[in-house]
């Protein structure tokens, strides 16, 4: 039997958010200043096999399910080297991706052949325009190609992450939602968070759930056998004969910590029990001084052990006292 890893209120973790680099070659404006510049050189990042090591560790202790993250993790060199290699790691049997979508039309089938499931892929806007404001250099047409080729290579779900904000693109919410009447696209609009020194979030521009969903009707809600694979916080929704469905991620409107699951693997090798957690364990340090599992498997259990009962975003919200580590740097 397995071991499971379970923090000190009871939950069960077993999925592993990994984020492979900081880069990204978009700026969108919620998540990155426009003069950011990743803080690490490719030697301070975790290697490909630093990596399997890690997840194979914690495939030992429970976890199941792995997500790829950056940064735009299309940006590693060898990502889907990568993605084979963790794909074998016994008891892993959830792989899945997050990226901008501006590299994946070229790579959606090598990724899948890698033995990726699922992809999740942002997307703020469906306004050429305006999709440059949000991103700073993003090209929409690019992010469209990507999402044909995810489809094209069988990767399923194919979901659409919208961070949904007042003057942004809430009036583009209906626009999004009708992508998934005659496509098996499930877009998940997703609150605006306090997250990094942007300046971009603001009560004025923060939408809560019951807003959202307005904007959203008509829709029914799901049973939760019929909501796609690798749901997470999101509660999902239908139009009324739709292929795809739409869902909702309200970190402050309704809170999720009580079923929280994850952790978080930075780049550079830090492990992260909380979206929101100002600290954490940095693995690296002992894994290149060659320490055995052993070491390794104490600092992760301590670490779940420290996992807060819930995150202080509502706070942060109020304060307008954003978490300073940047989104890319713990892998959203």
């Amino acid at each position: 039997m397995r071991e499971m890893l379970v923090d000190s209120y009871g939950r069960v973790v077993s999925y592993l958010r990994v984020s492979v680099t900081d880069r990204c070659n978009l700026r969108c404006v919620y998540c990155l200043p426009a003069s950011h510049r990743p803080p690490f050189l490719s030697n301070d990042n975790l290697t490909d096999l630093e990596l399997a090591r890690l997840a194979a560790l914690f495939a030992e202790l429970g976890v199941s399910k792995i997500r790829v993250t950056g940064g735009e993790p299309l940006l590693r060199p060898g990502v889907p080297d990568l993605v084979r290699r963790l794909a074998g790691i016994g008891g892993i049997d959830d792989l899945s991706l997050s990226t901008n979508g501006l590299l994946l039309g070229g790579m959606a089938q090598d990724l899948a052949q890698a033995g990726l499931k699922r992809v999740n892929i942002s997307l703020d806007s469906l306004n050429p325009d305006k999709f440059r404001q949000v991103t700073r250099y993003g090209d929409l047409e690019a992010v469209l190609a990507g999402i044909d080729a995810a489809l094209a290579a069988g990767l399923s779900p194919v979901k659409l992450n919208v961070v949904v904000a007042r003057g942004m693109n809430e009036e583009e919410i209906g626009d999004f939602v009708r992508l998934t009447e005659d496509r098996p696209l499930h877009v998940r609009l997703i609150e605006l968070m306090p997250m990094g020194e942007t300046g971009f979030f603001s009560q004025e521009r923060w939408m809560p759930l019951p807003e959202m969903m307005e904007k959203a009707s008509p829709l029914q809600e799901l049973p939760r056998d019929a909501w796609p694979l690798g749901h997470g916080p999101a509660r999902y929704y239908r139009r009324p004969g739709a292929l795809g469905t739409v869902g909702f991620v309200s970190a402050l409107s309704r809170g999720f910590c009580s079923s929280c699951n994850r952790l978080r693997l930075t780049a550079g090798g830090l492990l992260v029990p909380c979206l929101d957690a100002a600290e954490g364990t940095d693995l690296r340090a002992p894994l290149r001084r060659g320490a055995d599992a052993g070491e390794i498997r104490r600092l992760v259990l301590e670490t779940v052990q420290r996992k807060p009962e819930r995150h202080t975003l509502l706070e942060r919200a109020s304060s307008l006292s954003p978490n300073p580590r940047l989104m890319c740097q713990i892998g959203g």
